[in-house]
């Protein structure tokens, strides 16, 4: 079995260079593969939405993470 890890962010789908390589070689055993690769600038707004939607900042969610109050600090 070989698993293949992503993300999907909108109807894109983000995934770890080696599970990209792992999945042409697979492709490969059973048909010839082309690949197009867009070198271009990544916009703004998919950068967003990579940001919002990728998981990296995930950990803020958590109730772990929320260790100040309102007591913390001085005031302005």
């Amino acid at each position: 079995m070989t698993r293949i890890h992503a993300q999907l962010l909108g109807p894109n789908v983000v995934l770890p260079q080696s599970d990209w390589e792992r999945l042409l070689v697979l492709a490969r055993r059973s048909d010839e593969v082309e690949v197009r690769i867009d070198a271009g600038d990544v916009s703004t707004t998919s950068l967003m939405k990579l940001a919002e939607q990728g998981g990296a900042f995930d950990f803020w969610r958590n109730d772990e993470e929320d260790v100040y109050t309102l007591e913390d600090g001085e005031p302005l």
